[in-house]
């Protein structure tokens, strides 16, 4: 297991849909020792989750996970580790709501981002069994981040309001304390 280079915004892989792995690509060292990797690089990064593409690999894998300790995210809720291979999003409700979001292959950047609140993940987990989960919340962002990756999309491809877009420095200093009220609105009302 190893810490890999996070690819930035400008690398081929970040838009580009990534393939779908067969049972036999998932079972070998190959893919399992990738899936160890991303771990080690999201916790490393103090990511909330972590797909394939962001580490140069254009298959449909991804992590999501949210430390409490995690000192990018203090406003997201706890959630346990997931690996997500061949994932697929149906959303539950029509409510959305805009989530600040970053990204670890756009560094520096934050944006206004309208998100479902509340979706089911349909995937294999990293044993080939198929799973699937119900999320809400900043959760159901964070999943919904991870598969735009899959699909080559970006953060800011996504970005409702223009102006909403500032500097990780700027957000801080100006907006922080008002995206927190609102993240601590959506975890009162969504539980994730």
């Amino acid at each position: 297991m190893s810490v890999r280079e996070i690819v930035e915004i400008g690398h081929p892989t970040l838009r580009r849909r990534a393939r779908e792995v067969s049972p036999e690509q998932l079972a070998s060292a190959e893919i399992q020792r990738l899936i160890d990797d991303m771990i080690d690089t999201k916790r490393a990064a103090h990511g909330a989750g972590l797909a394939a593409n962001q580490v140069g690999e254009a298959v449909r894998v991804a992590v999501v996970e949210v430390d409490p300790d995690n000192p990018r995210y203090p406003y997201k809720p706890p959630f346990p580790l997931t690996v997500v291979v061949n994932p697929e999003l149906e959303r539950l409700s029509d409510e959305q709501e805009a989530i600040d979001e970053g990204c670890l292959s756009v560094p520096g950047l934050r944006g206004a981002v309208p998100r479902w609140m509340e979706v089911r993940v349909s995937y294999l987990d990293r044993s080939g069994t198929p799973s699937s989960l119900s999320a809400s919340g900043l959760v159901a962002g964070s999943f919904q981040h991870e598969l735009d990756h899959l699909d080559g999309v970006l953060f800011l491809d996504r970005v409702s309001d223009r102006e909403s877009l500032s500097t990780w420095e700027q957000w801080e200093r100006l907006r922080r304390p008002e995206f927190e009220r609102r993240a601590r609105g959506i975890v009162e009302r969504y539980g994730g």
